[in-house]
């Protein structure tokens, strides 16, 4: 089935894990990218503490991050009346179709999956089933509401191939003898652009982390001026200068990282960033990044720290979406259940 087959509306899902604190890379990543596809489209942005619990987490800080990442996307300029901003663990649709995708992929597809392999280590037989079967989560994720486009980098392309091969599947096993072939869509990836891929502050060829142990590798959302200003300055470069162009930034992967996030912060081109501080020495280069840093994070993280005082209010916005993502999703879980052939309610 080609993807132009199905003939559903136009939908976006996203989902971000309520764990670490959100930074830099998360807002020029996804949550700037966010805030600009909601006037094009219809989204839904999740907060997947469902995921989050297939490792081990705090249960008495759970909520509390999920109101962070809640507030991050509000503060970054997602409307919630114009996309849903909610938790995953008060939609039903996710966990039911995540069992129902379960009995429809194949142990093989799960298998090749990297991401278990990344997490469990060693020790995969000590991991979660949960842990194993998150991609097919995923999968329902996505498509508890015909979602037909993901936001996605380089490390989830895999993981959107296998929601289309189940959705694929799922088309060919129940679709024909409803006479529904196209039930699903097979969902396509919105790709990063410039800007999206921002590395480690400490190290150029990582990419910034929530999960570093090192708070200096990273600018969180909630970082003031002072310490946004602090690890721009002590953030790791060569002994070397700005060149004046893109050529002198090969094997220069720290510089580059700087480079590109003033690009990115000052919707600029690298080349641009270049010619304007060719020749400069780091100290110059760095603070004027900073300057550009702070203007453009202070009020994101202003707003975010004003969100945070308010937690009701978060709830009571998170609570709204819910209730629209239910509606979406509820509609289609019944037609999932007559599909398959269940009894029915």
């Amino acid at each position: 089935m080609d993807a132009s087959d199905y003939q559903g509306p136009e939908r976006v899902f996203s989902g971000v894990q309520p764990t670490g604190s959100l930074h830099l890379g998360n807002y020029l990543g996804a949550l700037k990218k966010f805030a600009r596809l909601q006037h094009d489209h219809d989204c839904l942005f999740c907060i997947v503490d469902l995921h989050a619990i297939t490792m081990p987490v705090d249960r008495n800080k759970l909520a509390d991050q999920t109101r962070h990442i809640a507030a991050a996307f509000l503060a970054a300029g997602v409307d919630p009346d114009k996309a849903s901003v909610y938790a995953q663990s008060a939609v039903p649709a996710h966990a039911e179709l995540a069992w129902y995708f379960n009995c429809v992929a194949r142990m093989g597809w799960v298998q090749r999956m990297t991401q278990f392999k990344d997490k469990s280590g060693k020790n995969a037989e000590a991991a979660s089933v949960g842990l194993f079967t998150y991609p097919v989560l995923q999968a329902a994720d996505i498509l508890a509401f015909k979602a037909t486009h993901v936001p996605v980098g380089e490390d989830q392309k895999q993981h959107l191939e296998l929601s289309r091969d189940i959705a694929a599947k799922f088309n060919r096993d129940f679709g024909e003898p409803a006479d529904e072939p196209n039930f699903f869509p097979l969902p396509e990836p919105l790709i990063d652009g410039p800007g999206a891929r921002v590395m480690s502050l400490r190290d150029g060829n990582k990419k910034m982390s929530k999960s570093d142990p090192s708070d200096a590798s990273r600018i969180n959302l909630t970082d003031d001026a002072e310490k946004i200003a602090k690890k721009i300055r002590k953030a790791k470069t060569d002994s070397g200068h700005v060149p004046d162009t893109i050529d002198g930034l090969e094997g220069r992967p720290d510089l580059a990282n700087l480079v590109g996030i003033y690009a990115a912060l000052a919707d600029m081109t690298d080349a641009a960033v270049l010619a304007q501080h060719a020749g400069s020495q780091f100290g110059p280069f760095k603070a004027a990044l900073a300057d550009v840093a702070v203007e453009t994070l202070r009020p994101v993280g202003d707003l975010m720290r004003r969100y945070l005082a308010d937690p009701d209010e978060l709830d009571r916005i998170m609570a709204r979406s819910a209730d629209t993502a239910r509606n979406i999703s509820e509609p289609i879980m019944a037609d999932v259940r007559r599909i398959i052939g269940f009894h029915g309610r």
